[in-house]
């Protein structure tokens, strides 16, 4: 089978880890008899560098006339004071939305490995297993008007928070059906007791409960699910809420792993090729130092192999090695104990590499 993926670096150590995930897929590849051709394209700082333009129209067009998106990270400080509209991260809600990618689904999966690394007890996140599905082409992100305005008289700043029904539809739904294939529980989270915008999204989902009767369903209010995912993570089975509401819970949740570099995610549409990239940010500080953690980027491929390519056991088997190289003890600074060996990204990748092999 041959699948063509564009490839978006963007800025930090994205470069670093896409480099990573090419090599351990071209292994795959060669494995399985696929091939895969990598085209890539500028997003975020690195395009504004290039082009004055956080998604250039070539990077679109890249990733309409591919098979599947892998994205490194986007943003730093180097961009920090520049408008809002040439900051690094419209890149990345640009492509979501240029590609209508309204679901963003983020796995949180306790490795019995790694529990040392986590600021949690071990009871609590030994063989913690949850999907975070979280909207990502609505809310207050994308909500208008969003602008800086005098108001009384002194300065001050607006964001809205808009979702039609329909918006709400398409992602509840989606986490009913995810539900349903994994045990059969969903909790969607939302702030009704405040905010009109989330009365709207409960009543939404109370309605399209009715079609899926077999179907545990539970409310819960963001500030609430944000301390119960720390003090009782496996009491979750899928999480569906709004676009802000998921960007913080899923970082929290990054917690019970033991640190951002071990969570993939996937940005998915009805039609569209999907967005492949790993939780963690562009991390400047260690930016060119072979210090970044490879492993989100590659279980994010993994990801496109299973959503976007139907290569189930190919995904499956990549899983596997990066499960067996945690299970081996193999560590880059990011999830290493005080005394253990501490691996470069390179040779994280070759790990993994060698247990693709066996």
């Amino acid at each position: 089978m041959n699948k063509t993926i564009t490839v978006l670096p963007g800025d930090g150590i994205g470069l670093e880890v896409v480099k990573a995930t090419t090599v351990v897929l071209d292994k795959l590849a060669e494995l399985y008899g696929h091939q895969f051709e990598y085209k890539y394209a500028d997003i975020g700082g690195s395009a504004i560098d290039k082009y004055e333009d956080p998604l250039p129209p070539e990077t679109v067009e890249s990733c309409k006339n591919s098979d599947g998106v892998l994205l490194g990270a986007v943003g730093g400080p180097k961009w920090d004071n520049h408008p809002s509209g040439l900051r690094p991260e419209q890149g990345l809600l640009g492509i979501r939305k240029a590609l209508q990618l309204f679901a963003n689904l983020r796995p949180v999966t306790g490795h019995e490995s790694l529990t040392d690394s986590s600021s949690l007890k071990k009871e609590v996140v030994d063989n913690v297993d949850l999907m975070i599905l979280r909207e990502l082409t609505g809310g207050i992100y994308f909500g208008k008007p969003q602008e800086r305005r005098q108001m009384d008289g002194e300065e001050a700043a607006l964001d809205t928070m808009v979702y039609k029904k329909s918006e709400i539809a398409r992602i509840v739904r989606q986490g009913f059906e995810m539900a349903k294939l994994r045990r059969q529980k969903l909790t969607s989270v939302d702030k009704a007791n405040v905010l009109e915008s989330s009365r709207l999204w409960r009543e939404t989902v109370e309605e399209i409960k009715q079609d899926y009767p077999d179907v545990e369903l539970e409310h819960m209010l963001v500030d609430n699910a944000a301390m119960q995912i720390i003090r009782d993570p496996k009491q979750f089975d899928v999480v569906v809420t709004g676009n802000m509401f998921g960007d913080i819970l899923s970082d929290a949740a990054s917690m019970l792993t033991g640190s951002l570099g071990m969570l993939p995610s996937a940005s998915i549409g009805e039609q569209a090729p999907g967005l492949y990239e790993p939780v963690h940010g562009s991390a400047p500080d260690i930016e060119g130092q072979g210090k970044a953690n490879p492993l989100a980027m590659i279980s994010s491929s993994a990801m496109m192999l299973k959503y976007s390519f139907g290569m189930l056991e190919e995904a499956e088997t990549l899983d596997r090695a990066v499960s067996d190289v945690l299970s081996a003890g193999h560590r880059t600074g990011d999830i290493a104990k005080e005394g253990e060996t501490i691996l470069s990204t390179d040779e994280m990748t070759e790990k993994v590499i060698e247990a693709l092999k066996k």
